[in-house]
């Protein structure tokens, strides 16, 4: 009787872990989504109360002292955290149902502070005063906000985010390994995901220096992403993606591939 009762106390103490991971996940999903949106807002200048040309102005050394550090940190955390090896020795302290998700809930939260503490820079290198050509330069940032967004579900939003392994977990189901497949976007550019971000940086009709610092930096953390996170892609798929790293240009559709 006892044995049993112990048994049983396990396994209920072991379905609430599992429930608690649940939470924990949907929680830093639901911080990214106000983060994303948020994200919109600051890049655009619109709907936030703080965006990437407003808040505290400072000398101009100190403003671009901590955009550049606030840029290095967001880098550092969010590539430094995706790499296997790091993940191979992160799983030893965090449990690996929540890994994803406690990425994306640090990635959030670096974001967050990176709206918070961004300094503008002066001066405006161009500001287009026509209203229909401001609508137009709006609506193609736009379109990089949905190009983003359509490109996560396309290679499995929820996978993306850490949703789908605290579901498999709280249903006590082992986590599947990932085919590699080609859909939709990824038929004609390697890295819609990434593209779509450069887009909605750089299409600005007004673009100020600390505008242009923020779409110069996060495009060259871009580029280094991409050859930092196809590396792991080789290791993961070996000649299937040397293959479609061969056909495929990487993020411009028009370009033949360059790997």
């Amino acid at each position: 009787m006892n044995t049993t009762n112990r048994t049983d106390d396990r396994t209920t103490a072991s379905g609430f872990l599992r429930l608690l991971a649940l939470l924990y996940g949907t929680l830093c999903y639901g911080l990214f989504l106000v983060v994303f949106l948020y994200a919109i807002g600051f890049v655009m200048g619109k709907f936030v109360p703080k965006n990437i040309d407003s808040g505290t102005t400072d000398d101009f050394v100190t403003a671009l002292t901590i955009d550049l550090a606030l840029l290095a940190l967001f880098a550092v955390q969010h590539s430094g955290m995706a790499r296997q090896g790091f993940k191979r020795w992160w799983t030893r302290i965090v449990p690996a149902p929540i890994e994803r998700s406690t990425y994306v809930l640090l990635s959030s939260a670096v974001l967050a502070l990176l709206f918070w503490q961004w300094r503008p820079l002066a001066p405006l290198l161009w500001d287009v005063q026509d209203y229909s050509a401001r609508c137009v330069v709006d609506a193609l940032a736009v379109l990089g906000w949905l190009l983003v967004l359509s490109s996560t579900f396309i290679i499995s939003h929820f996978d993306l985010f850490g949703l789908r392994q605290v579901w498999l977990h709280a249903r006590n189901r082992a986590y599947p390994d990932t085919p590699f497949v080609i859909r939709a976007f990824y038929r004609f550019v390697r890295h819609p995901l990434y593209l779509g971000f450069a887009i909605a940086f750089w299409a600005a009709p007004t673009m100020s220096l600390g505008h242009l610092l923020f779409a110069v930096g996060t495009t060259s953390y871009i580029l280094i992403a991409i050859r930092l996170e196809e590396r792991d892609l080789v290791a993961a798929y070996g000649d299937d993606y040397r293959d479609y790293q061969r056909r495929v240009p990487k993020l411009l559709p028009l370009l033949k591939r360059r790997a």
